[in-house]
C-alpha cells in the first residue's frame, strides 16, 4: 500500500501549510500529490505551480470537474502537464453534483454516465494521437455540426505530440453504476467515503466493470485510492470530534435533498437511520446537533482516528482491502512522518 497527499481545493483563501507538506511528503517517500477544485480554486494550476517544486511524486487532479472544461482542453492540460513533470501527470475526474454542474457551470447534468464515457473516449484519442479527433455521441459533437455552426469545423490532431500515450485517467465514484463505469474504462478510482469493512459493496460494481467488454484494466492492475483522514489523539471520541463537522456536512448538506450521493454511500454502509437523522438536523438549520449525531463507529468506518497503537492496528484492515494508495487529507507534517513510518 501506498501513501500519497490530498491537498483538495481551497477554502476561503491560500492554503499556506500546502508548500511544506508536499516537500515533506516527496521526502518520506509518498507515491503522489493531489489537487481538487469545488466552485472556487481550480485543481490544475495548483497542482504545476507546487508540482514545480517536485521531482519525483506523482502530480494528479482529484478531482478535476467535467462540466469545468471540455474533454479536448482537459487532455491538453494533462499532455502538457506530462510534458512538464517529466510523465508524471495523471488525471483524476469527476461529474460533481446536479447544484454545482448547473448552478455553477450552467450546464445540464442529467446522464452523467454517459457524459462521462465520451470524455475519456475523447481525451484518450487525443492522447493516443492516431487520427484526428471526432466524436458524434448526444454530449460532444467534434467536430460541431449543430445549425447554429458555421460548419467550417474539421478534425484536428494536437500540435504537440504527448510525451505518453497513456496518461492515467481516473473517476472519482460513489454510486453502484459509476464505480462500475471506472472499472470499466478508467485507470483507477477516487471512493470519496471509502470503508474497508465495507469492501464487499464495492467489489460487486467493480466486477461488473471488469468483466464487460473491452475494460481497459483487470483486479490487478487498477487503482483504487480512497482519501483518509487520520486524527491521532489518545481520547478517541476528541478524535472523532475532529471528523464530525465533515461528515455532517457532506451527509446533511452536500448536494440536495432529492439528490446527494454521499447521503448514498452511508446508507449503503448500513447508516440509514442516522443518515436521514443527520441530514434532516442539517437541513433544518441546526448543525451542531447534526454534528453531534454523527456516531464515532461511523467516523471508524472510513477514517482512523485514536491513540498510535489503535491506528496501527486499525491499519491492518486496510492493508487487506482493495486499497492501493492511501491518501491522506492533511498538512500536519509529524502525521506525515508518523504515517509513513507506519505503512512504508
Amino acid at each position: 500500500m501506498k501513501l500519497g497527499l490530498h491537498i483538495g481545493y481551497w477554502g476561503s483563501s491560500l492554503p499556506t501549510a500546502a508548500p511544506p507538506a508536499i516537500a515533506e511528503a516527496e521526502r518520506l517517500g509518498f507515491d503522489s500529490i493531489w489537487t481538487a477544485e469545488s466552485y472556487g480554486s481550480d485543481a490544475l494550476t495548483p497542482l504545476a505551480w507546487w508540482g514545480a517544486s517536485t521531482s519525483r511524486v506523482r502530480l494528479g487532479t482529484n478531482l478535476a470537474q467535467l462540466s469545468a472544461r471540455t474533454p479536448t482542453a482537459m487532455a491538453m492540460a494533462a499532455l502538457t502537464l506530462d510534458h512538464l513533470s517529466g510523465g508524471r501527470a495523471a488525471v483524476g475526474l469527476g461529474v460533481s453534483g446536479p447544484q454545482v454542474v448547473e448552478g455553477w457551470y450552467g450546464q445540464p447534468f442529467p446522464k452523467p454516465l454517459v457524459r462521462t464515457r465520451e470524455y475519456i473516449s475523447i481525451m484518450r484519442q487525443v492522447l493516443a494521437r492516431e487520427e484526428p479527433v471526432t466524436n458524434d455521441g448526444p454530449q460532444y459533437q467534434l467536430p460541431y455540426r449543430g445549425a447554429d455552426g458555421t460548419g467550417l469545423g474539421k478534425p484536428l490532431k494536437s500540435i504537440t505530440h504527448p510525451l505518453r500515450s497513456d496518461v492515467p485517467i481516473l473517476l472519482g465514484a460513489e454510486g453502484p453504476k459509476n464505480v462500475a463505469l471506472a472499472a470499466e474504462i478508467a485507470d483507477g478510482w477516487f471512493p470519496i467515503f471509502y470503508s474497508p469493512r465495507h469492501d464487499a459493496l464495492y467489489r460487486e460494481s467493480l466486477s461488473e466493470g471488469f468483466a464487460r467488454a473491452g475494460a481497459r484494466r483487470t483486479p490487478e492492475t487498477f487503482e483504487v485510492l480512497p482519501s483518509v483522514t487520520v486524527v491521532m489523539d489518545d481520547d478517541v471520541e476528541a478524535a472523532a470530534d475532529r471528523v464530525r463537522p465533515t461528515l455532517a456536512l457532506y451527509i446533511g448538506g452536500m448536494g440536495a435533498k432529492e439528490v446527494n450521493f454521499h447521503f448514498d454511500v452511508f446508507v449503503r454502509m448500513g447508516y440509514e437511520a442516522e443518515a436521514h437523522k443527520i441530514q434532516d438536523l442539517y437541513l433544518a438549520g441546526d448543525k451542531g446537533a447534526a454534528v453531534a449525531a454523527v456516531p464515532t463507529k461511523m467516523v471508524e468506518d472510513i477514517a482512523l482516528i485514536g491513540p498510535l497503537d489503535k491506528i496501527r492496528d486499525d491499519l491492518e484492515i486496510w492493508r487487506s482491502s482493495m486499497t492501493t494508495t492511501m491518501l491522506l487529507g492533511t498538512f500536519d507534517l509529524e502525521v506525515l512522518r508518523t504515517m509513513a513510518e507506519l505503512v512504508l
